[in-house]
């Protein structure tokens, strides 16, 4: 079942990236702190939703155990975030889409293990896909500014700035699944529902501080129930987050990679949603990355 979890959450978190790239707003120097909030506040109630429903138990010192793990998620998501402000340059970035290898290869280190053919095929494949997509994206970005008419400030075309956010992003976002696989996959160090439970309301006081600090010192005007694509962003991660748990639990090291892969799902995605036209290569690209995600899917089964 990793398989299937694995590949729900790759779509959740695909249509979670086109719906954040709809809500960014570049002249919005609080964006960021906006989508921490309204993302904090969708888990804070999914998670008190699902804790009743399942009539499960929470200890509150599950959020002490699984802090290292969710600071460095919150983190890195909150850096991206950020990065949203610089889209011209830094969202479609190779850097930030090659977490999921990182993470395949920290866990290959430290927890050495028995990859079949069909396993090193799909993460290569796949890796390799998403790398390609990236270069591709911020081709096609870079065109698009030339014909482009607007005159965009030097900060966003500054190449250490275009670069900064996503290797740092790259870098805590692979460190956060690495920690998550150790936590939930190689040492069982806490359950599925509980590690959910914890990363879901330490998010959701996150949301609470910011959106105090936003309102309260700052006088922001936000208004969260009007923040749609903000929302369903919000939403995806979410509905994301409860399948990325169970996958990383079962199978981390091969998950993570396939994982990364939502960035395919964002631009097919955006071809339905938004009528985006893509390119030859863009369609080779995505053929590539369902070839790794079918070897994926058969070493499964074997």
């Amino acid at each position: 079942m990793w398989f299937v979890f694995a590949l729900l959450t790759a779509l959740a978190w695909g249509g979670a990236d086109l719906f954040y790239k709809k809500g960014s707003d570049s002249h919005d120097k609080y964006s960021h702190l906006k989508i921490v909030a309204i993302v904090g506040l969708v888990m804070g109630v999914h998670g008190t939703g699902y804790m009743l429903i399942k009539d499960l138990t929470f200890d509150p010192m599950d959020m002490v155990r699984y802090l290292p793990v969710s600071g460095l998620y919150i983190l890195s998501m909150t850096i991206g975030y950020i990065g949203l402000r610089y889209i011209e340059l830094s969202i479609a970035s190779p850097v930030q889409n090659s977490s999921g290898a990182v993470t395949a290869i920290l866990l290959f280190i430290f927890f050495p293990q028995d990859l079949g053919f069909f396993d090193i095929a799909g993460i290569v494949i796949i890796t390799f896909g998403v790398v390609s997509l990236a270069f591709l994206e911020k081709k096609a970005e870079g065109e698009a500014l030339k014909l482009s008419a607007v005159q965009i400030d030097k900060k966003y075309q500054i190449g250490f700035l275009a670069i900064t956010f996503p290797i740092i992003y790259c870098v805590i976002d692979g460190l956060g699944t690495f920690a998550d696989g150790i936590y939930l996959d190689e040492m069982k160090l806490i359950s599925e529902e509980a590690a959910l439970l914890a990363y879901e309301f330490t998010f959701f006081i996150c949301a609470v501080f910011t959106f105090i600090f936003l309102k309260g010192f700052k006088k922001v005007q936000f208004h969260i129930f009007k923040e749609r694509d903000k929302g369903l962003a919000a939403i995806l991660e979410t509905t994301g987050q409860f399948f990325y748990v169970f996958a990383m639990a079962k199978n981390a090291i091969i998950a993570a990679p396939l994982i990364a892969s939502y960035s395919i799902f964002s631009v097919i995605l955006s071809r339905m949603i938004l009528k985006e036209k893509l390119s030859n290569k863009h369609y080779a690209v995505i053929v590539v990355v369902m070839l790794g995600i079918i070897l994926l899917g058969i070493a499964d089964e074997l």
